[in-house]
């Protein structure tokens, strides 16, 4: 591009593509606004030359992603085979390429066919078994205390929520759970819903698997069982739907455990997303009701911490 401008600002049209992919000029292109996400713009642009995302960064996303480290996520996952290919990183222009891949966004009721259970578990249990080391560690607990910093210094007052005191009780979960850094896993860390994408039936001979995880931006080295607790906080089906989920991962090996750990990890995401949240409801121009979403959060961080509590006689 001759001038750096803020593609959140301007028509994403067809001259502003062929700025970006200057090998794609001349082809006949189709663009297409993709849903998904709350701050991110996403388009779909496919021709004879192939089917690609566009993803434009939203405002201040640099505030919690670092793209260089997303960038590079995407290049180390690319041979596990359960996501996109990253085709074209420029951090210049705040935008990502990747391949797309054709197929049904899951939603939250997709949770509750018990069909689909062990193809969402497969990129999961593939990535989390797949030995390779991503370039970030993300730690639960660290990566509450570093988006509080955040919020701390931008100096964001919300007394209506005793943030410290839940700190202090996943402090101790941590502690009880006690995963090393040893033992962490490369991770998505964000398996909400529209994360997965159930390949097309016309497409199935072209994909390794037939469900595919997307957006990777905050992926690292992490307990995994963070990684299935996270997932169930966005979902949030019942109990029962929970542990068919775990049984088809676990594939018959230490399920109480698994299980068990899951539940120490689920305050943590939704502490996380909180503060993510109120950080948002500050800063962010987007049309979005911030302020509530983290609310719920972090209100079912507090459900989960008294459950935590009653059902494993766990002082925290």
């Amino acid at each position: 591009m001759s001038q750096i401008r803020n593609l959140l600002d301007v028509k994403f049209a067809k001259d502003i593509f062929f700025e970006l992919m200057p090998e794609w000029k001349g082809s006949a292109i189709k663009i297409k606004i993709l849903n998904g996400g709350i701050t991110n713009k996403l388009y779909r642009v496919c021709s004879e030359k192939g089917d690609i995302t566009v993803r434009i960064y939203g405002d201040k996303t640099e505030t919690f992603i670092n793209r260089d480290i997303e960038a590079e996520t995407m290049k180390r996952i690319a041979n596990v085979g359960i996501s996109p290919r990253l085709v074209k990183y420029m951090p210049g222009h705040r935008v990502t390429i990747v391949e797309f891949i054709p197929g049904y966004v899951l939603k939250n009721c997709d949770f509750l066919k018990e069909e689909l259970h062990e193809k969402i578990v497969r990129p999961i249990r593939k990535i989390h078994k797949s030995g390779v080391v991503l370039p970030y560690l993300f730690d639960p607990l660290s990566e509450v205390k570093k988006i509080y910093r955040v919020l701390n210094n931008l100096e964001i007052n919300c007394p209506e929520f005793d943030i410290k005191d839940v700190i202090k009780n996943l402090e101790k979960l941590s502690e009880i759970a006690n995963i090393p850094e040893s033992e962490f896993t490369a991770s998505h860390n964000d398996l909400l819903a529209d994360n997965f994408v159930l390949v097309e039936d016309g497409h199935r001979g072209k994909y390794n698997e037939p469900m595919y995880l997307i957006d990777w931006e905050y992926a690292g080295m992490a307990p995994w069982y963070y990684d299935i607790a996270d997932m169930f906080q966005e979902i949030l089906v019942p109990c029962d739907v929970e542990k068919n989920i775990v049984e088809h991962y676990c594939e018959g090996k230490e399920f109480e455990k698994t299980f068990y750990l899951i539940d120490l990890f689920k305050p943590f995401p939704d502490i996380y997303w909180f503060l993510w949240s109120i950080i948002q409801h500050n800063i962010s121009k987007i049309k979005f009701d911030f302020y509530n979403y983290g609310k719920v959060k972090y209100e079912n961080a507090q459900c989960n911490i008294k459950f935590i509590q009653d059902e494993y006689s766990l002082k925290i």
